[in-house]
């Protein structure tokens, strides 16, 4: 027997993962719309961040609320959080390091740019 909390819970993770297909869809549109190297990146980082953290928190909502998984449930909630945490951590870091690799490298042009602070960072021996 299902307690309102519980379809609540399966209600909000519904609209959690829906919000997730929304900002995928945003994010694969804006990876062929953008113009260069930098933004896409942006929109890549969106589609990581609101693309795959809220529809894992909203499957381990769902699993709370789910009480023919039994036992199993709080497994399953549990695991979702811990792996939506560790990617919202790491979405950031990964896209900082590959933006910050690809100017260091000169691999995709800075264009249009009014000031280059890692450029000038580096010609003062800083970086």
């Amino acid at each position: 027997m299902t307690t309102l909390i519980e379809w609540f819970l399966v209600i909000l993770g519904q609209v959690f993962i829906t919000a997730g297909v929304f900002f995928d869809l945003v994010a694969s549109i804006a990876m062929i719309r953008f113009p260069n190297f930098y933004t896409r990146l942006h929109a890549a980082t969106v589609g990581s961040i609101g693309g795959a953290f809220l529809p894992i928190i909203g499957v381990a909502l769902v699993a709370a609320g789910a009480d023919f998984l039994g036992p199993y449930r709080w497994f399953l909630c549990g695991a979702s959080l811990v792996v939506a945490f560790i990617e919202l951590l790491l979405a950031g870091a990964g896209s900082h390091a590959l933006a910050r690799a690809t100017h260091r490298a000169k691999a995709a042009p800075v264009k249009p740019v009014i000031t280059d602070q890692l450029e000038e960072d580096r010609s003062k021996g800083e970086v």
